[in-house]
């Protein structure tokens, strides 16, 4: 690490402490518990390089670029006609095993690539989702890495950042009132009150807000109707922001956004209200990538940010087209692991935006592969070699599922104290016995130094021309029930799928307005390859369970909801919000 300015910082289920920049002192809790026992000491020393020096290093100048502060730049979209002659990069996906509550260090394992590609020489970027405040505050965390490999200034990036999510609450509620206030005035597209489908958004975990009846009052207040809120991040919005490739598909998918019903049974949308220009222009600056910097200074793009279990889960197509104009390798990341965030990046993102990846990486741990092999919480940091044998066949069924791709993996070990020699050997020796680079890595303890033979091994097999062309788990022509089929036997490992009457009846519904030929978005936990939380491992003899299915034709795709999901999350008995605080010279502490 470089070595202007030293600060101090002391772990403890976490990393806690201050990072230092040239003028503001950094104080950082990056996310992911490093050690489930005890406290770790680290001395760290860094400096933030200000912006325009991260951005000529790309060969972007001033009139490329917005300032957005000392250490973060707004990039015009110009860039991407400036550079249109020049090929592009290779692309490089970042996945992961079925994450634990504990979080497997994806971010991490992305940051540490990068940082380790600046070390061996290489012009690499990194692209990232911009964290949720909701969850920030709520259990989840933010989502700037961990350790010596973080995005940085976090506490930036973990709140306001540039306004981008401000910009997409403020346009989402704007169509909001746009519809309401069109009732009120007359109804001339004759909507149906029972049948508005636009919701209202707020970028905080509040469970009180999940349903409810507005227009109370007056007449003067409109009509009264049901409504809710749901999660900045599970806006359309937000998923048709992170898809857009121009500011004119920007306007033609907000124009193509569902907000009702019309008293005959047709779709009434954004369009036709002539909504779609105002929100347009409220996300006039969101729309431009955001540029940052690791705290090593190498490059970061971190844009748009749709949840991975009930949206797609992946940064700005745009993030990715730039960064692949200014770099050789572009290291992205997809949400939670293969089976959501990485087969919805290859089915629903590459399908759109036209480009394919050369190599995935699939983070794992010891921790996780020993919780899959029926290892309990409390024991995870001791050795198991039964379990980890047991819980290897969550990580294979991970690796088939990238390789039906026809893309190489390879599967990166996040390394912690506690890990045996032995155990971490057993992960690569099984790893490499199945056809799958393996390297363990060590980037929250050394950053880019921690991760060099893992970078060195993404390098190779990317440039080794393995990945074939584009190759789908499903085609858009398939009826949409063969797609479910495909889906769950093929990348959940499920038997078949239950399609219940609600959404039976919605699915037939979409299909004869013209939609089922769109991709899917599949909304289903996290935590199991299957649609029940509890089932770790590779749960046998089930079905996938379809309640319910929503269209986002803006998005262009249609949302599977398959079990329990919230679009509203709510807070824990102790909320992240309890443990920070901030002081009179502005430095922050507890945020994590």
């Amino acid at each position: 690490m470089e070595k202007p300015a030293a600060a101090s910082l002391t772990a403890r289920y976490g990393l806690q402490g201050e990072i230092s920049g040239k003028s503001k002192v950094y104080r950082s809790n990056p996310t992911g518990v490093f050690d489930l026992k005890s406290s770790i000491e680290i001395n760290q020393e860094a400096q933030l390089s200000p912006i325009h020096q991260v951005a000529s290093k790309l060969g972007l100048g001033e009139d490329d670029v917005d300032f957005s502060g000392k250490y973060v730049s707004k990039v015009r979209l110009e860039v991407l006609d400036k550079f249109q002659d020049r090929p592009d990069g290779k692309l490089v996906l970042v996945t992961a095993m079925t994450p634990t509550k504990y979080g497997e260090g994806k971010t991490l394992t992305t940051i540490g690539i990068g940082q380790a590609l600046q070390r061996l020489g290489k012009k690499g970027i990194i692209t990232l989702r911009e964290p949720s405040v909701g969850p920030v505050f709520g259990v989840k965390g933010g989502g700037t890495g961990g350790g010596y490999a973080q995005v940085a200034p976090m506490e930036k990036i973990n709140l306001h950042f540039t306004g981008d999510l401000h910009a997409i609450s403020t346009a989402h509620n704007l169509l909001a009132a746009l519809i309401d206030n069109h009732i009120y005035q007359g109804n001339k597209r004759n909507i149906d009150l029972r049948h508005i489908l636009w919701p209202r958004t707020v970028d905080i975990n509040d469970r009180t807000l999940r349903q409810m009846v507005i227009g109370l009052g007056k007449p003067t207040n409109g009509f009264p109707r049901e409504s809710g809120f749901v999660l900045t991040s599970a806006s359309e919005v937000m998923a048709i922001l992170a898809l857009a490739t121009s500011r004119a598909d920007l306007k033609q998918r907000l124009a193509k956004m569902t907000v009702a019903f019309d008293r005959d049974g047709k779709l009434v949308h954004a369009g036709d209200l002539d909504a779609h220009k105002s929100l347009a222009v409220v996300l006039k600056e969101a729309i431009q990538p955001n540029l940052a910097q690791t705290l090593e200074h190498s490059p970061a793009f971190i844009h748009a940010g749709p949840f991975a279990n009930i949206a797609h889960g992946s940064c700005s197509v745009l993030s990715n087209r730039v960064a692949l104009k200014l770099a050789d390798y572009v290291i992205t990341e997809a949400g939670f692991a293969s089976d959501l965030g990485a087969e919805k990046f290859f089915d629903l993102v590459c399908r759109s935006a036209g480009y394919w990846p050369s190599a995935v990486v699939i983070v794992a741990t010891c921790r996780a592969i020993k919780h899959h092999g029926g290892t309990a919480d409390a024991d995870l940091t001791k050795e198991s070699p039964e379990c980890l044998r047991r819980g290897l066949a969550n990580l294979e069924a991970h690796i088939r599922n990238v390789q039906q791709f026809g893309v190489p993996a390879i599967v990166a070990v996040n390394r912690f104290p506690f890990d045996s020699d032995a155990e971490v050997q057993a992960v690569v020796d099984h790893c490499n016995s199945i056809g799958a680079a393996c390297a363990p890595h060590e980037a929250f303890m050394k950053g880019g130094e921690g991760a060099l033979d893992l970078a060195q091994q993404v390098v190779e097999v990317a440039d080794s021309g393995q990945a074939g062309g584009s190759r789908f788990i499903y085609e858009l022509e398939d009826p949409i029930p063969e797609k479910l089929q495909k889906l769950a036997r093929r990348v959940y490992g499920a038997d078949g799928v239950i399609i219940e009457g609600v959404a039976k009846k919605q699915i037939d519904r979409f299909v004869k307005m013209g939609y089922g030929n769109l991709p899917l978005c599949m909304a289903k936990t996290q935590s199991s390859l299957s649609d029940v939380p509890s089932r770790r491992g590779v749960p046998k003899g089930w079905n996938l369970r379809v309640t319910e299915v929503r269209l986002s034709a803006g998005a262009g795709f249609l949302v599977i909801i398959a079990g329990n999901m919230m679009l509203m999350p709510g807070l824990p008995k102790v909320p992240a919000a309890m443990r920070m605080d901030i002081d009179d010279e502005g430095n922050i502490t507890g945020l994590s």
